[in-house]
């Protein structure tokens, strides 16, 4: 994060005080950079390394160099990171791949392989021009790719034998585990074990609302190893996905467990294993010794439903909603949405498509922005012509603390630009939005948060009148027939649906794993003190427990981060005590 050395500023040209750049050749410019960069590298002169970079450059690493997410801020902890770590990583080979001339703050993107003493790796390169005609870094990532004596078992490495009717028994074999327990990840070599309390695999998906569809697009949210059909729809419903999911999970030969609960784990800090007792429904009771666990149970814990005075006295049904699924049972009936973000927005909409007297209550302002500006921002680099795996990793390439400061600057033009029908018509109808306020332009959601309300179709209908909007008042208690509010009005309801979100994320690992493995964990999301997500796909503070959660995309590219994390442990090359920077 941006330190008081260092103001929030972006090296545009104007602050730079340079001429417009445009006739270079950018090519040219990304070889004599590189060429330097790799000589100092070479040298391990981290002097001659950070005089490459901007004063407030930034060096983002995911575990090519730490072993970690880190962000380094400034030349003087680049040259710790250096310092500290150069040498032992052995950065080596480094090989330019593609150059790209930009508009706007930054000025030239290049990409480049390396390579260290474990595995190989991809680099982005941000430079700005200064007055003396030389380029430097403002921001450049390192990110490991691949372990090189455990590569993922992929294309020609993938399994060449004949089987001649085996494949059945083995595969019952290997889902069962009767022959060894599981420890970790499958295409790098280590058994793992999926463990899923839904009767099948997409339950998740199938059991929320009808009306839930994904809000962002089919390029984005992309499935590892198997991309979507060219015939996918670009936004995809949930019920599809949770097919898509489903067939997913057996065509990857994934080892999943359904209709299945962890009810108990114990950690043994000397084995550094942990016991696992599973609850296999129809098929007994199951005890697993594994050395590694993954939560990956979505954004939030436990539905978050607000302690309101008077539930028993409604006559009505109050139900988070994860419960909800249909606005179809509710023909003829007035009903009110509690919150007023995505699946408020979602389920309001359903509501008002079947005819249903619908009043959402906005408890905050929102900050909105539309699908189709979203769409287009992302489309960028997701789309059919961009290979998903570059697309990833220019969408991971800055630090967050830059993607902040281009969202400061990006707010106000879509505002007043792309959305601003849309705004000035919520406006209008008293819809209270953050996206033109200048206090909002200061903060943006963490990584992988869509804490923001997408425009996908129950804006014009807030704006026809056609959903009402309550705000500006303190819900104060249920009643009879609906909800009271502070300012001495009612409104009525025969359902009530409480969009308020989920709990901490912990939740479900504070229930399997108890308060002392808790109590360990550091905050799960919102971002370090260096911009990174805070806890998840990495250390959380405690051996063999992991989070991942998060949105398709980020778990589709920082989910390999994390098995590589997991396949070093135990190939005994990550040693965390060794790595203090």
């Amino acid at each position: 994060m941006a330190t008081d050395s260092f103001p929030q500023r972006l090296p545009t040209l104007h602050r730079l005080g340079v001429p417009d750049p445009s006739n270079v050749s950018s090519s040219e410019v990304a070889t004599e950079w590189l060429d330097a960069f790799s000589a100092a590298i070479t040298q391990s002169d981290t002097t001659a390394v950070v005089d490459l970079f901007l004063e407030d450059g930034f060096w983002k690493d995911v575990i090519a160099l730490t072993w970690d997410f880190r962000t380094f801020e400034g030349r003087k902890d680049i040259k710790k990171l250096l310092d500290a770590r150069l040498v032992a990583t052995g950065l080596n080979e480094l090989r330019l791949l593609q150059t790209e001339p930009l508009n706007g703050p930054f000025w030239l993107r290049f990409c480049f392989d390396f390579t260290t003493k474990h595995g190989k790796g991809t680099a982005v390169a941000y430079l700005v021009p200064l007055p003396d005609s030389k380029w430097k870094a403002y921001s450049l990532l390192t990110c490991l790719n691949s372990l090189t004596d455990f590569p993922q078992k992929l294309g020609p490495l993938r399994n060449w034998e004949t089987d001649h009717g085996s494949w059945e028994e083995k595969r019952r074999q290997e889902t069962e585990f009767s022959i060894n327990d599981p420890t970790g990840l499958k295409y790098i070599g280590v058994p793992t074990l999926v463990i899923d309390k839904k009767p099948r695999v997409g339950d998740s998906w199938r059991d929320r609302y009808k009306a839930l569809c994904l809000h962002t697009t089919i390029w984005h949210s992309q499935t590892p190893y198997l991309n979507f059909p060219p015939t996918w729809p670009v936004y995809t419903p949930a019920a599809k996905l949770a097919d898509w999911l489903e067939a997913y999970a057996s065509f990857l030969e994934l080892d999943v467990w359904t209709a299945s609960t962890i009810t108990k784990t114990s950690w043994n800090d000397s084995t550094k294993t942990w016991s696992v007792e599973v609850d296999r429904g129809g098929k007994g009771t199951r005890i697993l010794t594994v050395k590694h666990l993954v939560f990956a149970t979505g954004f939030g814990g436990r539905p978050n439903v607000p302690d309101i005075p008077g539930k028993a006295s409604f006559k009505g049904s109050a139900v988070h909603s994860s419960e909800f699924k249909s606005a179809a049972d509710h023909i003829g009936k007035k009903a009110i949405v509690v919150g007023c973000c995505n699946s408020a927005h979602d389920i309001a909409q359903d509501f008002c498509s079947h005819g249903v007297d619908i009043t959402m209550y906005q408890r905050s302002s929102t900050f909105v922005i539309s699908k189709e500006s979203l769409a287009t921002m992302l489309g960028v680099v997701y789309n059919d012509d961009f290979p998903t795996e570059l697309a990833d990793t220019y969408n991971t390439s800055l630090p967050w603390a830059v993607v902040r400061r281009l969202h400061q600057r990006m707010v106000p033009i879509v505002a007043e630009t792309t959305d601003k029908a849309i705004l000035d018509g919520l406006a209008k109808v008293g819809f209270q939005d953050q996206s033109r306020h200048t206090w909002s332009r200061s903060y943006v959601p963490f990584p992988g948060a869509w804490w923001w309300l997408l425009h996908t179709g129950a804006s014009k209908s807030i704006i026809d009148g056609n959903i009402k909007i309550k705000n500006g008042s303190a819900i104060e208690s249920f009643t009879e027939n609906g909800l009271r509010f502070a300012d001495g009005t009612e409104l009525q309801a025969d359902i009530i649906v409480f969009a308020t979100g989920y709990g901490d994320p912990r939740d479900f690992m504070r229930e399997v794993c108890g308060d002392e493995v808790a109590s360990k964990i550091t905050r799960i999301w919102g971002l370090d003190e260096e911009g990174q997500s805070a806890g998840v796909l990495k250390y959380c503070g405690h051996d063999g427990l992991w989070f991942a959660n998060g949105g398709f995309a980020l778990l589709r590219f920082h989910n390999l981060h994390l098995a590589m994390q997991i396949k070093a442990i135990e190939e005994g090359i990550l040693n965390k005590a060794d790595i203090v920077i």
